[in-house]
């Protein structure tokens, strides 16, 4: 099988030749830029430039060298978004960090030393009065800017040439983490509760954002995308960020409006939702609201242990990620029990098909190149159905 017929048997739950492998091609399941520079050191292979992905995560883009000698099925497709816009010629020097405001009207800083990522340290709306007017005064950005798109089509034909599968990242982070960033974390996890009204315009703006570039986008792409990428974060370690019932009344309504006008642009594309954490409760909501494909399997969170979720939705949704902890055993754990973690996550979620490899999350730069060769080289030995 080629990287599409592959891909198309699992996300039918059936069983291809093999478990379909991804190195990258989403912001959710990539490599942090150290670590990718540690693993083409390893390997002998060089690069002049490397280039980011995401440079507010700082994730490398996988050159094809690496994506073929990895033997990944997947190719992404990035548009130039506040992650990846001409990012670093936008900072600011603020002594010992840098500073760069983005279009979304957010402040991130980077330490100048051993700094891993971006962090907002500012909030656009975090001190806004009076909220009946802020999202309607809001210096909301142009997602429909023509450039965001520039290059994209070409790529995504040469992938197809290549007979690889083709997925393509949205505008931004889901409508949860947007109302987080965007407001702060203490008045959005409040807001739904105590400014119902005013929640649902902000939730309500945000989605039309994502809805305007998809209309943009899929004009455009729609026949050359395999796979389309949308996110949010509702779970944690242990349980949820928001109870389902207020996940059910303020953002499931939105999300799904988001959902269909993807399905009703381009028909055959399958949705990729992520979350992290325990959202075993909402699973059943994400089905409903028509997501193919459930990334990541956070392993490691309660309520998420492989077996029992392949039990009890393996037939309506397929998992993407969660071939290996990347909490503890990928950064901190042998190559042997790398292996062994590997073994156990294949065994629980390959059978009937249904399912891609990836880590749980971005291969982070701590983690060994032993652990990373490791986990592909179990994969390479023990991902083939028979």
């Amino acid at each position: 099988m080629n990287s599409r017929e592959r891909f198309f048997a699992a996300v039918n739950h059936r069983e291809p030749d093999k478990i379909p492998y991804d190195l990258g091609s989403t912001h959710l399941t990539g490599i942090a830029y150290n670590a990718y520079l540690n693993l083409i050191h390893n390997l002998g292979i060089e690069e002049n430039t490397v280039s980011y992905s995401d440079v507010i995560q700082q994730l490398a883009l996988p050159s094809e060298e690496v994506l073929d000698r990895f033997k990944a099925d997947f190719r992404g497709l990035f548009p130039l978004t506040s992650h990846n816009w001409n990012v670093y010629e936008q900072l600011k020097d603020g002594g010992d960090h840098w500073i760069y405001d983005d279009e979304w009207g957010m402040t991130h800083h980077f330490p100048k030393e051993n700094g891993l990522y971006f962090t907002i340290v500012k909030s656009p709306m975090e001190n806004s009065e009076p909220l009946e007017e802020i999202v309607h005064k809001h210096n909301w950005p142009d997602v429909k800017d023509p450039r965001r798109l520039k290059g994209l089509k070409e790529q995504a034909l040469s992938y197809r040439n290549m007979d690889k599968v083709v997925v393509l990242k949205g505008i931004n982070a889901g409508l949860f983490e947007m109302m987080q960033r965007i407001r702060g974390m203490e008045n959005a996890l409040m807001d739904t509760m105590m400014y119902p009204e005013f929640s649902d315009a902000l939730i309500g703006k945000l989605a039309d954002t994502k809805i305007e570039f998809w209309d943009m986008a899929l004009e455009e792409l729609k026949d050359v995308v395999d796979v389309v990428v949308e996110a949010d974060d509702y779970g944690s370690q242990e349980s949820q960020l928001i109870g389902p019932d207020q996940f059910r009344s303020m953002f499931k309504p939105h999300i799904k409006r988001v959902l269909e006008f993807i399905k009703q642009k381009a028909p055959d594309v399958k949705i990729f939702f992520h979350s992290c954490g325990n959202v075993r409760p909402i699973i059943p909501d994400f089905i409903e609201m028509g997501v193919d494909i459930l990334n990541p399997v956070h392993i490691k969170a309660k309520g998420m242990e492989p077996a029992g979720l392949k039990k009890d939705f393996g037939n309506d949704i397929t998992f993407w990620g969660g071939g290996v902890d990347t909490q503890g055993i990928l950064p901190n754990g042998t190559p042997e029990e790398v292996s062994e973690d590997v073994k156990r996550n294949i065994d629980s979620l390959a059978p009937g098909g249904g399912f891609i490899f990836n880590t749980v999350h971005n291969i982070q730069s701590e983690v060994p190149v032993e652990n990373m060769l490791a986990m592909w080289n179990t994969l390479q030995e023990y991902g083939i159905y028979k």
